[in-house]
């Protein structure tokens, strides 16, 4: 079965390719090849939606790819501090609902 994808996700791959593009220069195919796997994408899938979707000039522009990559990467951040605590308090009660009890 394919993989679905985010249209959020979709629309960022394009940003990118488009933006890439105008900063590197050279042709689509290179920013293809090098946004595909940074978004785990295959060059394929992100080709048709370059065709399909391509730069949307009349979309404003969001915040810059820094940007929005930096806030990113704080919430994943924030994610995995908040798995770390949950995997503690279960390591805690499983130990506790493991202790045998003397009655």
């Amino acid at each position: 079965m394919p993989k679905r994808f985010s249209p959020e996700l979709r629309d960022r791959a394009v940003r990118m390719v488009h933006d890439r593009q105008g900063r590197v220069g050279g042709p689509r195919s290179q920013s293809i090849r090098a946004v595909a796997p940074q978004l785990g994408v295959g060059e394929d899938t992100l080709r048709i939606w370059c065709n399909r979707y391509g730069p949307t000039e009349l979309v404003s522009p969001g915040e810059p790819l820094e940007e929005e990559d930096r806030r990113f990467r704080r919430e994943l951040t924030e994610a995995q501090r908040a798995n770390d605590t949950l995997k503690a308090t279960s390591a805690l009660v499983t130990a506790e609902l493991d202790r045998p009890t003397t009655k």
